[in-house]
């Protein structure tokens, strides 16, 4: 599936989740408190993995189309100083930011979603890294007490994004054909069927809007169908906030099926 921001607005935003990301170590009062929503973690370990994974994904992206992901070679450690952390996270963004830009959303690039929906290009990259850092800036604001929604546009594209990178695959699902669909607030809906394909996505009319998918294209009921903002939907799929959050309708033990699937194995 193709996104509904343009490369410059992922560039832009990638920049500003990562400014909220910053914002946040830097009003901490420790690095060592431990993340609520990745416990094994702590705010300096998220703080490093942002900045080491933007690091990694600058080489990939660099390196063009390769066969293995590139590493970030020479690249300074992340410093233990908390006041010497953001300086470096902000590198870090920039040296990604910069590859991007300099690429461009159709080169190919090594990604690890080879048999999903979502080309094998840097403009993937770019929208998959701006959930990876959206998300993860939530998981920083709720270590210090301070949470706030996603903001709506990432949002949106974030529901799309995670089904189509993170869940499509060519691989059978081992159970019972069905459907999920995801209902956000803000009018956008989106339907996940799973089946001896696999699993792919696609979106649908939200409920109440005129239907412009032929009727041969949308199924006629998904065994289980999840509502909220579309802040909600995203931090749902990523676990970080409970199904008891949303409204859902239908069979919920399906997600759990779902959470449980590995197309690898």
């Amino acid at each position: 599936m193709t996104t509904t921001l343009t490369f410059p607005v992922l560039l832009r935003l990638i920049d500003e989740r990562s400014s909220a990301f910053r914002a946040v170590v830097a009003s901490a009062p420790s690095l060592d408190v431990q993340v609520p929503t990745c416990p094994e973690w702590t705010l300096f370990d998220l703080a490093q993995h942002i900045g080491e994974g933007r690091r990694s994904w600058a080489a990939t992206v660099a390196a063009g189309p390769a066969p293995a992901k590139s590493a970030a070679e020479g690249a300074p450690a992340a410093p233990r100083e908390r006041e010497a952390v953001p300086a470096w996270l902000a590198a870090s963004t920039q040296e990604l930011v910069d590859a991007l830009r300099e690429a461009g959303p159709d080169r190919g690039c090594w990604t690890w979603w080879g048999a999903s929906q979502s080309p094998q290009a840097c403009g993937a990259v770019a929208r998959h890294q701006l959930q990876q850092i959206a998300v993860h800036t939530y998981d920083a604001q709720v270590t210090v007490g301070a949470p706030e929604p996603l903001p709506d546009e990432v949002a949106l594209d974030g529901v799309e994004e995670f089904l189509s990178t993170c869940v499509a695959t060519t691989s059978a699902w081992p159970h019972k054909p069905t459907a999920f669909d995801f209902h956000a607030t803000e009018g956008h809906s989106w339907r996940l069927t799973v089946d001896g394909d696999g699993a792919r996505s696609i979106r649908i009319p939200a409920p109440g809007t005129t239907p412009v998918a032929a009727a041969d294209e949308v199924p006629n009921a998904a065994g289980v169908s999840v509502r909220g903002t579309a802040s909600e939907l995203v931090l749902f799929v990523y676990d970080r906030i409970p199904a008891d959050s949303l409204q859902i309708e239908g069979d919920a033990g399906l997600f759990d099926l779902l959470r449980a699937w590995d197309p690898e194995e």
